[in-house]
C-alpha cells in the first residue's frame, strides 16, 4: 500500500469527521438561535444548566458518530471484530493509546491522524460549549431585574478607575 493511497483515505476520513462536527454545531447554533433568541425573559438556573446539559450531550452523540466512522473503516480494512475496530477508534479518538491493538503495517499512519484529529474536534466542542455558558451568563446579567449595579458602575467611574491610579503597582499594599 503506497502513502498516497493511505493519505487520501485518511483526507476522506478527516473531512468526513469535520463535516459530522461541523454540521452538528451548525445543527445546534441554529436550534439555540430558534428557541432561544426572542426570549425576553431569564432561563434561570435549572433551564441553563438544562440547556448545557443538552448542549453537552449531543456533542458527546457527535463525538461517538465520528469513533463510529473511524471504527467502520477499520472493520472494513484492519480488524476482524466491531469490538476491536471501535475500541481501537476509541483509544485513538481520545488519545489514550492502547499497546494491546495495533493496526495492521500498511494502515499504520491513520491511528496519529485519527489521535489529531480526536484532540482538535474535543477542542472545537470545548469552545462551542464554552461559548454557550458565556451567552447564557451574559443573558442572565443582561436580563436580571438589577440590571443597575451600582458596584459596577461605581467602579467604572473615573475616580475610581485603575487608570488613574499610580504607576505603582505595590502602592495600595503600602
Amino acid at each position: 500500500m503506497d502513502f498516497l493511497h493511505q493519505a487520501g483515505i485518511a483526507a476522506i476520513l478527516i473531512t468526513l469527521t469535520l463535516s459530522l462536527q461541523c454540521g452538528g454545531m451548525a445543527a445546534l447554533i441554529n436550534w439555540g438561535i430558534a428557541h432561544f433568541a426572542q426570549e425576553k425573559y431569564r432561563l434561570g438556573p435549572v433551564r441553563s444548566a438544562a440547556v448545557i446539559v443538552r448542549f453537552a450531550s449531543v456533542m458527546i452523540a457527535l463525538h461517538m458518530s465520528q469513533i463510529l466512522l473511524w471504527a467502520a473503516f477499520y472493520r472494513w480494512r484492519c480488524f476482524p471484530s466491531w469490538e476491536s475496530a471501535f475500541y481501537f477508534s476509541t483509544t485513538s479518538y481520545s488519545t489514550v493509546g492502547s499497546g494491546d491493538l495495533v493496526l495492521p503495517p500498511e494502515w499504520r499512519v491513520l491511528g496519529p491522524v485519527e489521535s489529531v484529529v480526536g484532540v482538535l474536534m474535543c477542542g472545537l466542542s470545548a469552545s462551542f460549549l464554552f461559548a454557550i455558558v458565556t451567552r447564557l451568563v451574559d443573558r442572565e446579567t443582561r436580563l436580571s431585574p438589577e440590571q443597575e449595579r451600582p458596584d459596577i458602575e461605581h467602579a467604572s467611574t473615573p475616580e475610581h478607575s485603575s487608570v488613574n491610579r499610580s504607576r505603582d503597582p505595590l502602592e495600595r499594599f503600602r
